[in-house]
């Protein structure tokens, strides 16, 4: 017979494995996670869910306990050390106890937590992205572009809600100049893990419409270190470096420059130095444009002045100038007024001159030429009479010769030579008007005319 199993409660079971807990693990150990989310009741106590990550993806979870007192603390200093409250999705570095409870499962209950690790956390990270960067010749990249002269046309990228946003509109819409600028938010989270997906996101959208911007700004209210780490990762540094934009920054107060302040065109410390920046850009356009033109008015007058006693001057000299030269005018033109009236006088006796002696030559050629036409004329006249004799002569052998052949024609001499006509119907026989046997046919001799009926009809060519 087989031996009954031993049976235990469920109680019994969790109570054993929190003693085995309690004594395997009866001190406390440092411990660094993640906390994924903080989990704060309204008690004060807080639950936050503890993870580890290796290439994005979780790898251990775990729950944690933070008892008000506790956190109270912890708080505190993190706040007087990092400059900010405890936060969620941060690296931290804690002091645990592994706890096991019967009813709430195994946790980690947390002590203490060390600030000074999250800052190292910091700074390590923003070590390896300046060296990445660094590698890749894109430290200064975005600081040697070409800065335009008047940066009117601005993207923005920042929270609709953010502080430090409307203070940097403030500056530049209500400028006592009233300088003019375009601008277009595209919103975007600033801090924690979505920052750096937000942010990379937003400029990529900026990158394809880049035509119509001269400039990026980021801009968003203060912060401690730790709200500020998003700034240091090395993929939001990259896309900021290799913008074919110039970027600015005006991202907190912080005096511990992030990565994208350092390697962005002109990092300011707050939203509203950007502004003024930007302000300042104008003036050192807008001066030199006030000086040229106080420098353009005071020359153009001393110009103006300068060719008016010259002009005075000229007016002076050319009266007294024209008046000679009308003079001289005046004794040139009665001068050629008396040498063309001479020339004139001259050449209208030498054409008068000319004149009577074409009119002599033309009369005796007129005579001449009469005397010949009339000695030809008669001539003619003297010919004539032959001439008509022999043309009538000839024109009556022509006509001779004409009824001599027409008589030759004549349908009865050529019937007198022996020659006879066939006619069918009237007609002669052709082409168009045939034969055939039994046809009645009708012939003519010059002497006779015979009517005849066809036995048989036979073509040559057969």
């Amino acid at each position: 017979m087989s031996e009954t199993p031993q049976i235990f409660t469920l109680r019994q079971v969790v109570s054993s494995i929190r003693k085995t807990i309690e004594e395997r693990y009866n001190r406390e150990y440092w411990v660094k996670a993640e906390m994924h989310k903080l989990g704060q009741t309204r008690s004060g106590h807080c639950y936050p869910e503890l993870v580890q990550k290796e290439n994005g993806k979780i790898v251990a979870e775990m729950r944690g306990t933070i008892w008000k007192h506790s956190f109270d603390r912890i708080n505190e200093q993190f706040i007087k050390v990092v400059k900010e409250p405890l936060k969620e999705d941060t690296t931290l570095l804690m002091k645990v106890r592994v706890s096991f409870h019967e009813i709430y499962g195994m946790s980690l209950q947390i002590s203490d937590i060390d600030p000074n690790y999250s800052l190292g956390e910091l700074q390590k990270e923003r070590a390896e992205t300046l060296k990445r960067l660094q590698r890749e010749n894109l430290l200064n990249a975005n600081q040697q572009l070409e800065f335009p002269l008047l940066p009117k046309r601005i993207a923005i990228i920042s929270a609709e809600s953010s502080k430090g946003l409307s203070d940097f509109m403030k500056v530049i819409d209500e400028n006592e100049w009233s300088y003019s600028f375009f601008t277009m938010l595209f919103p975007a989270t600033l801090q924690g893990d979505q920052a750096e997906h937000t942010i990379i996101a937003q400029l990529d959208r900026i990158r394809k419409v880049q035509q119509h911007f001269d400039i990026v700004v980021v801009v968003r209210g203060g912060g401690g270190e730790v709200g500020m780490s998003c700034y240091n990762n090395y993929n939001l540094c990259k896309a900021i470096a290799s913008f074919p934009l110039p970027v600015l920054t005006g991202i907190g107060h912080s005096t511990n420059l992030t990565v994208a302040e350092m390697i962005s065109y002109r990092n300011a410390i707050t939203p509203t130095e950007l502004g003024d920046f930007l302000i300042q850009a104008f003036h050192n356009f807008s001066v030199p444009v006030k000086d040229a033109v106080k420098s353009i008015r005071t020359h153009a007058l001393q110009t103006l002045e300068l060719a008016n006693v010259h002009l005075r001057q000229m007016s002076t000299s050319f009266s007294a100038v024209s008046k000679e030269a009308m003079h001289r005018e005046d004794l040139s033109l009665q001068h050629m007024r008396n040498t063309l009236q001479s020339e004139m006088k001259r050449s209208l006796e030498q054409n008068h001159e000319r004149l009577a002696r074409i009119k002599q030559s033309t009369v005796s050629g007129g005579k001449l030429n009469i005397e010949r036409q009339r000695n030809s004329l008669q001539r003619f006249v003297d010919q004539l009479p032959l001439f008509l004799q022999s043309e009538l002569e000839r024109k009556q052998n022509n006509l001779e010769k004409l009824e001599h052949s027409v008589r030759l024609m004549d349908p009865i001499n050529v019937l007198n030579r022996g020659f006879s006509i066939t006619t069918f119907n009237g007609k002669t026989i052709s082409d168009s008007n045939q034969v055939k046997a039994g046809d009645v046919i009708e012939t003519r001799t010059s002497h006779v005319s015979l009517t005849s009926k066809i036995l048989e009809k036979k073509d040559e060519d057969e």
